[in-house]
């Protein structure tokens, strides 16, 4: 489907306009009051669980018309906070708002969650549903208090083989859903139980300057992705910088044989990653592990300082994908990054539910300015007779590899152009 020239217009907008970004709009700007969560009986002593105070203060904004909700400094436990239109939240310097690691301060609800809605799964800390405008900024920290919920998770893992990602309750830190013009900026998502940053079919957000992270030393945080981009339009990642142990950025969307006709899962479209840095993770960005529609991505100027590999784009084998006009461009390994690319069949979940195996599309996916070095090259390849794969480039590579061998099948019409592996020129 063609980009329309209103979107494209607005989405170059919201480009020319960072680091502000959607801000610059104006058009839903919350009112300058401001109100401290210690006015409404927040406690920052570390252990007393102020979900009720902090919710009376958002109630409070709500009602007067809007304003910003300011965390002091301090340790503030809480569970599951609803966000209401034109009330924002700014942490302070020191500011902590950690988790509650007792999760029926999360109580159950009808939440998005890996390509549907679960009628009864775990919310987020911050939730911000149809907030326009909406602004989680300052230079505090969203602490998730994961450790206890990854260790448990791992414990249930090893006990049962069918235990799966939504197997037990794990607060994500921030949903924003069905949003417009959202600025998240300065903060620091730390220790999240499942995933970070949820955005959840919002139009017009601009995360910038913003760190995700994990303990250096822990094994595997699970699912601890940094920004889920979940059937988003017009989204800026500028700035960031990702230490996780899962995806840094993920592209996603539905997933099964009727992904198509899912009408809660519009695709994911004019996206911009730049100016980050990628310290630990899966990958730079990924598309899946549930996604259909993903179109019009740029990964650009940014540098990868640990063992994350640049793309990853997951095939399912029970969900028509339609990957097209992606491009990662002027991307440095101070690594050795993990690899360059990964396409390949996904098949760690997928259930045709009987029908037959459908169509996929890649094309127009293009790698410029790679340079550094990677522990390997990496894997094009499609779910065979169901993934047409087209229009791959290649170009202006300085990289050493290695095994500097690029592991391709089923491409038609594969570019390379300047591209030296240790050195040397390279072809397939």
């Amino acid at each position: 489907m063609p980009i329309d020239r209103y979107s494209r217009r607005r989405f170059n907008s919201l480009i020319a306009a960072a680091p502000l970004g959607p801000l610059a709009m104006k058009v839903f700007a919350a009112p300058a009051r401001e109100l401290l969560i210690t006015k409404s009986g927040a406690v920052a002593d570390a252990s007393t669980v102020n979900t009720k105070a902090i919710q009376s203060a958002i109630d409070q904004l709500a009602a007067g018309g809007g304003g910003t909700l300011v965390v002091p400094k301090g340790v503030f436990i809480s569970g599951a906070l609803f966000f209401k239109p034109k009330v924002n939240l700014r942490l302070t310097e020191g500011a902590v708002l950690k988790c509650s690691n007792d999760l029926s301060n999360f109580p159950a609800q009808r939440t998005r969650i890996e390509g549907h809605f679960m009628e009864n799964f775990t919310p987020a800390l911050i939730n911000a549903k149809r907030c326009d405008g909406f602004q989680l900024t300052g230079d505090g920290i969203l602490d998730g208090a994961g450790m206890p919920i990854w260790e448990l998770f791992w414990k249930n893992r090893a006990a049962n083989k069918d235990f799966t990602n939504t197997g037990m309750p794990r607060a994500r830190l921030a949903l924003i859903e069905g949003s417009k013009d959202v600025r998240i900026e300065g903060i620091t998502f730390k220790d999240s139980q499942f995933w970070n940053c949820h955005l959840y079919n919002n139009d017009g957000v601009l995360v910038h300057n913003v760190h995700f992270q994990v303990p250096d030393d822990y094994r595997q945080a699970p699912s601890t992705d940094g920004i889920d981009i979940d059937s988003s339009r017009n989204v800026t990642v500028d700035g960031c910088v990702f230490s996780v142990t899962d995806d840094c950025i993920a592209c996603k969307g539905s997933k099964g044989p009727h992904a198509m006709e899912d009408k809660d899962s519009p695709a994911v479209e004019h996206i911009r990653v730049r100016n980050c840095t990628f310290k630990r993770g899966g990958g730079v960005l990924t598309c899946g592990s549930e996604a259909t529609m993903v179109r019009d991505v740029i990964a650009e100027d940014c540098k990868i300082t640990g063992g994350v590999r640049i793309a990853t784009l997951k095939l399912r084998p029970d969900t028509p994908q339609h990957y097209e006009d992606i491009t990662f461009r002027n991307i440095t390994s101070e690594g050795p990054a993990s690899g360059i690319i990964n396409m390949a069949p996904w098949t760690q979940y997928f259930d045709l539910q009987g029908m037959e195996p459908p169509k996929s599309i890649v094309k127009n996916l293009n790698f410029i300015g790679i340079k550094g070095t990677y522990t390997s090259f990496g894997t094009i390849k499609p779910n065979p007779g169901q993934t047409d794969i087209s229009n791959v480039l290649l170009k202006d590579f300085d990289v050493n590899i290695p095994n500097g061998k690029l592991n391709t099948s089923g491409v038609t019409d594969l570019k390379l152009e300047n591209v030296l592996v240790n050195g040397k020129p390279y072809s397939v």
